[in-house]
């Protein structure tokens, strides 16, 4: 090791059932008095919101609700985040939901106090803003277990006319505290609970396959497999399985941390797909994953072949490394069947079908993506093709 690194794990997080009911008095030890609940617009609606901003209540707090975000995030759903939050002269931003509330919620409280477009303040603007020191308070709550957003020092957002994701990227938009509370996830739909949970597996297997050099993350990525591996189809099976529930909103998180290693191309092809077609982005990630991770077999056997053995994979501690591999490859396909990932994208059913048009799109927006420069394999426009042409095999 020649270079020097820099590691950093600081965000506190309160795990366990019941973990969401701590937020009242959390903030109220601190001062905070207004705070601004950003939520989705169908989860705004639903009891277990609803209950937990009743909570915020009975601790003697004011809080106001923005739930402007849906399907994937915008900027204009930040900015309008932002107009709220200076509305209700909130001193605090709660973040409830999945990653895109999470992520919208992240950068509502730079939104609401400096008074600029959000998309000033993606890290490839030509003349980005710099983030500022004194944000509002910000504490998340997740409801899904997939993108562990609520670890996560970025936000993505994507633009309104061009579907493009761009990323705002800074330790100052971390949560201060997180509330992880697996209650708060039984008894999501099992589609959901599949995507979601293919896309923190994936998380974790790019982290631990990306090059880039930081033990910490290979250690938390592979324990997060292993935990994935045996909890996401229980947790699909049995929404009620509190356990499994558990155990995905730590893998979750895990891949979370994992990934500021560097991820690789199977997010490039997910965020390719959702720019296009706008597919759920643990769904394009579930889809691809296998179809990437048998391109990268040449350059990744033993890490893949480590892999079998955590995820406990049938044959995983027999044969060549490169057998081992291709049974983790194999393992991937299977657990997508397992759980209602279809196998290829001619199998997805979704409103806008992909289709071999779309193509020449996705290969442009994945070789631009930055995601593919720490896969494990290098990734050309003609290697993007073919992974497409692939995935849309029937």
């Amino acid at each position: 090791m020649t270079t020097l690194a820099r590691f950093a794990f600081p965000t506190t997080i309160h795990f366990g059932a019941g973990a969401s009911g701590q937020v009242g008095a959390h903030l109220a030890a601190l001062g905070k008095r207004r705070p601004l609940v950003v939520t989705d617009r169908v989860l705004a609606q639903l009891p277990v919101a609803k209950a937990f901003v009743a909570a915020l209540r009975d601790a003697g707090l004011e809080p106001a609700v923005f739930d402007g975000v849906f399907g994937n995030p915008t900027v204009n759903q930040a900015n309008a985040g932002g107009a709220a939050f200076a509305a209700h002269r909130a001193d605090c931003v709660v973040g409830f939901g999945g990653g895109a509330a999470l992520d919208v919620a992240k950068i509502v409280g730079v939104a609401g106090t400096q008074g600029h477009d959000m998309l000033e303040y993606v890290w490839d603007h030509p003349q980005v803003r710099p983030m500022p020191d004194d944000l509002p308070y910000f504490v998340a709550l997740p409801t899904t277990a997939g993108t562990g957003s609520e670890v996560g020092r970025s936000s993505v957002i994507s633009e309104d006319d061009t579907h493009v994701k761009r990323i705002v990227f800074s330790p100052k938009i971390l949560a201060k505290a997180v509330f992880a509370d697996p209650l708060l996830t039984k008894d999501l739909p099992a589609p959901v609970t599949a995507a979601t949970g293919m896309d923190a597996l994936t998380h974790n297997v790019e982290s631990y396959l990306s090059p880039a050099y930081h033990p910490l993350c290979d250690g938390i990525a592979v324990e997060g497999v292993r935990i994935a591996a045996r909890a996401l189809p229980r947790a699909v099976r049995d929404g009620a399985d509190l356990e499994a529930r558990s155990d995905m909103l730590m893998a979750s998180m895990m891949g979370a941390i994992a990934f500021q290693k560097d991820l690789g191309a199977v997010h490039a092809c997910a965020h390719a797909l959702s720019t296009v077609a706008d597919l759920h982005h643990g769904l394009a990630n579930g889809i691809m994953i296998d179809h990437v991770m048998r391109f990268n077999l040449a350059a990744a056997a033993g890490k893949l072949a480590e892999l079998a053995h955590v995820a406990r994979v049938p044959g995983a501690d027999a044969g060549s490394e490169e057998a081992r591999a291709g049974a983790f490859v194999d393992w991937l396909g299977a657990l997508k069947m397992q759980v209602g990932i279809p196998a290829t994208l001619a199998g997805y059913r979704g409103a806008r079908p992909v289709t071999r048009a779309d193509v020449p799109r996705l290969v442009e927006v994945a070789s631009r993506d930055l995601c593919h420069q720490t896969n494990p394999r290098p990734c050309t426009p003609a290697d993007f093709e073919a992974l497409f042409a692939a995935a849309l095999q029937p």
